[in-house]
């Protein structure tokens, strides 16, 4: 039963030590990264555009058999974006 306890008390003072220690060890990493980004802010340099969706058109061609392929449009998505100019 001795033996038991003891067992325990070691394998339980292993754990706390071990938790400390990966925490120390991420509080110092973190610490010592330089803090270079800030908050995006609103400025006047920034303006969201909106998406918005274009008409592409594809040219007709020949291919190599001398076969005419009528020309298509498609359509193009372009995604909402920010635009930043200085």
């Amino acid at each position: 039963m001795i033996n038991g306890l003891k067992r325990v008390a070691a394998l339980g003072a292993a754990t706390v030590a071990l938790a400390a220690g990966a925490v120390v060890g991420t509080v110092g990493t973190a610490s010592a990264t330089p803090q270079h980004h800030q908050a995006p802010t609103a400025s006047r340099h920034c303006m969201e555009a909106a998406g918005h969706w274009t008409r592409l058109r594809h040219p007709g061609y020949r291919d190599r058999h001398h076969h005419s392929h009528a020309g298509t449009w498609t359509r193009v998505g372009h995604p909402a974006h920010r635009d930043c100019r200085r």
